[in-house]
């Protein structure tokens, strides 16, 4: 079942036919595609230990290249192979082996995405010494098992110059795999990661192990392993993330970690704090989505002052208490480089909001996302004080936003604000007014997501139609008017708004309107008006109708009682 192919016409596979028994008649086929494709430069491989092919067979081999690639839909590209997504199998894998030879100077590989040429890796590791300038390697969601881990560790000794390997969302990684990869990561690797791949703590001892021997290492992503830093409240210090974590210190390089969702506890926080004395050079720290460490957020803090320049901090969704608010906030001034703060759904939030304001280097912030944080009157009218630096205001599925929206407008700063995130936050027909208002004066010229989905009480059409004839919102990108699963409403009232403000918004590719009621005429005035754009658009089906739109994309929020349960 390895060799299942891809999906397409018998026409098409008899016409691109397979290079692993190519006969001599197809040799004009491929002499026409040399001719109208760029290869200059690929003559001579400059690999030691491999021969430089003649001038006649680079050309054809370079051919050969281009005929595969095209089958795939892609373009040759010397330097760089895209593959991702392409429901590639072990046989495509076998092809792309036998004209590696044909690219001497790739640097950049991307295979992610194909879950079929799992459990046959060692097809193409097997050649890769001719590719040894390859500096990206990316085999995300491939499906490999332990012995293709284990190919990829033996072939890693031909690409020394490895500076980025992604192998996330592969479970055969984690359980033992790690152990093909030990001392075998060149030590040129700069960044490693290992999402999702089911890492237990077993996984965490050994990867502790390859840390240790990366000193140029300056991103490791792990996150997604929820039983990474399991064993930490029993064993503590000595468990394996502990060793993790005291590897980090030979990682001086270190700019970007990201430990989302690994399971951490108070424990594991300790752990991290003592590390963070060695790591100077961090700027991005993301331990979100960790519920373990509520309660526990002074471990770290005593210690996140030697950051000083750390850039973004990531503590969302990790139940913070008000006491772990407090110790993050004592902090917060000795933060000086820090731009980004994330603390949104965690509901102890909206206690705070006026001191952790206070405490922010405020000309450097640019992102304070407080979505789902109980925002209350007065930390809402807090907010508002930093709302000036932002380049992005989130706060979505808060209540008290709806009827207060001006208090946020009128604090904006001409051509700063890039995302306006307003979801579920009861806007009423005056706040979608003043936001026209806004929108006229050109306050967001700038702004490129616009999010107003699940306000059911602004469903009024005057007052959609007063914000689409509004004007000011030519740089904007995407755009959410969606209402909740559970609802419905007409939109004839303002459709015809949005459809004469549509040439007034070039840059628009994504407007998402699920649970809006669009009749067939609707839509086909809506084709029309798009037809010679690239512009993705979201919708329901209308009950009933012979139409054919396009199937809309579920992409529905979860309640904020889901999000903090």
């Amino acid at each position: 079942m390895n060799q299942i192919r891809r999906k397409r016409s018998a026409t098409d596979r008899k016409s691109s036919g397979r290079f692993l028994s190519r006969s001599s008649s197809d040799k004009v086929v491929i002499s026409d595609l040399r001719e109208t494709d760029v290869c200059e430069g690929l003559r001579v491989s400059g690999i030691p230990g491999v021969p430089e092919a003649t001038e006649s067979e680079a050309d054809q081999g370079w051919g050969r290249l281009c005929v595969f690639l095209q089958r795939l839909g892609k373009k040759a590209d010397s330097c760089s192979l895209n593959l991702a997504h392409c429901d590639l199998t072990a046989t495509d894998l076998l092809e792309l082996a036998t004209l590696l030879h044909c690219l001497p100077q790739l640097e950049e590989v991307d295979l992610s995405w194909n879950s079929l040429i799992g459990c046959s890796l060692s097809s193409l590791t097997s050649h890769l010494q001719q590719v040894g300038r390859i500096r990206t390697l990316r085999l995300c969601s491939c499906r490999l098992n332990a012995d293709d881990i284990t190919s990829l560790g033996d072939a890693l000794q031909w690409v020394p110059l490895l500076e980025v390997l992604d192998v996330s969302w592969n479970v055969g990684v984690g359980g033992g795999g790690f152990q093909a990869l030990l001392g075998k990561l060149p030590p040129s690797l700069r960044e490693l990661h290992v999402q999702a791949c089911q890492l237990t703590a077993a996984d965490a001892s050994q990867l502790g192990e390859m840390v240790s021997s990366m000193p140029r290492l300056c991103v490791l992503d792990v996150s997604g392993n929820p039983l990474l830093a399991e064993d930490t409240e029993e064993s503590g210090d000595s468990g394996g993330f502990g060793q993790l974590a005291a590897s980090l210190s030979h990682a001086t390089c270190l700019s970007r970690l990201v430990l989302q969702g690994c399971g951490l506890t108070s424990h594991g926080l300790k752990s991290l704090g003592g590390t963070l004395q060695q790591l100077p050079a961090v700027r991005e720290l993301d331990l979100s989505c960790n519920k373990g460490l509520s309660g526990g957020l002074s471990q770290l803090t005593a210690h996140l002052a030697v950051l000083t320049h750390l850039e973004s901090l990531d503590l969302h969704l990790c139940s913070l208490t008000h006491a772990d608010l407090q110790a993050l906030i004592q902090v917060l001034p000795s933060l000086a480089q820090l731009t980004e703060l994330d603390v949104s759904s965690n509901k102890e939030v909206g206690g705070v909001v006026h001191s952790l304001v206070s405490a922010l280097p405020l000309p450097q912030l640019r992102r304070l996302p407080l979505n789902s944080c109980s925002l209350t009157e007065e930390s809402f009218t807090a907010f508002a004080l930093a709302v000036p630096y932002l380049s992005c205001v989130e706060v979505s599925w808060n209540k008290v936003v709806g009827g207060r929206l001006a208090l946020l407008l009128d604090a904006l700063e001409p051509s700063v604000i890039q995302e306006l995130r307003l979801s579920s936050c009861h806007l009423t027909t005056d706040d979608l007014s003043h936001l026209a208002v806004v929108c006229k004066q050109g306050y967001l010229s700038s702004l490129r997501v616009l999010d107003l989905s699940y306000n059911g009480q602004a469903a009024g059409g005057e007052a959609w139609a007063s914000l689409f004839t509004a004007g000011g919102l030519g740089s904007l990108e995407d755009m959410d008017l969606s209402l909740r699963p559970t609802t419905s409403a007409f939109s004839a009232t303002w459709l015809p708004s949005l459809l004469s403000s549509l040439p007034h918004l070039p840059a628009l590719t994504h407007l998402a309107m699920l649970r809006w009621s669009l009749g067939v005429q609707a839509q086909d005035q809506l084709h029309h008006s798009l037809r010679k754009r690239d512009v993705h658009v979201e919708w329901d089906p209308p009950t009933g109708a012979g139409g054919k739109p396009r199937p809309p994309a579920d992409k529905d929020r979860p309640e904020e009682a889901l999000v903090e349960e």
